[in-house]
């Protein structure tokens, strides 16, 4: 069973997605990798993931820095699930290299970057703090002004819909 639910954010609207008992999807409506036929989006407190979801992004688009995790279940294969657990590790504000990554799993900077691209769950798994060499903002499925505008607000900036 599949259920969504939109929510609002200060970069556009969030889809959360889940199989009723964890997060499966957060994704910005539009973004690339978007699935289609997913249901109509309901309540956010049609589940409990959801509103623990709520409650995460809105700590995390108050300046706080939640501290837990609404339960997960991405859907990818044993390697994509591997990255995504690296994302998981990197801390709020800092930034690594796909490359960096790459080393650290013994495989190559564009196998690691396809699978931080298919990334399902955008925000609290963070691909967003993945960058190009030497600090270059490359490639985000929600748009690289959103990425730049997720960065520079972890860095104490502010967020503006004005970059995306």
């Amino acid at each position: 069973m599949t259920i969504t639910a939109a929510r609002p954010s200060p970069l556009g609207e969030l889809i959360l997605v889940s199989d009723g008992s964890a997060l499966t999807g957060l994704r910005f409506t539009g973004q690339r990798h978007f699935p289609a036929g997913l249901p109509a989006p309901g309540p956010v407190s049609a589940s409990e993931v959801f509103e623990d979801t709520a409650r995460w992004l809105e700590l995390y688009f108050s300046g706080e820095r939640p501290s837990f995790l609404p339960r997960l279940s991405p859907e990818g294969t044993a390697f994509q699930r591997t990255v995504w657990e690296r994302l998981l590790r990197i801390p709020y504000g800092k930034t690594v290299t796909y490359a960096g990554l790459a080393a650290g799993l013994g495989t190559s900077a564009r196998a690691v970057g396809g699978a931080v691209g298919r990334n399902p769950i955008s925000l609290i798994i963070p691909c967003h703090r993945v960058v190009g060499a030497g600090g270059a903002l490359t490639g985000y499925a929600g748009g690289i002004g959103r990425k730049e505008a997720l960065l520079r607000f972890e860095r104490g900036g502010a967020i503006s819909r004005d970059t995306i």
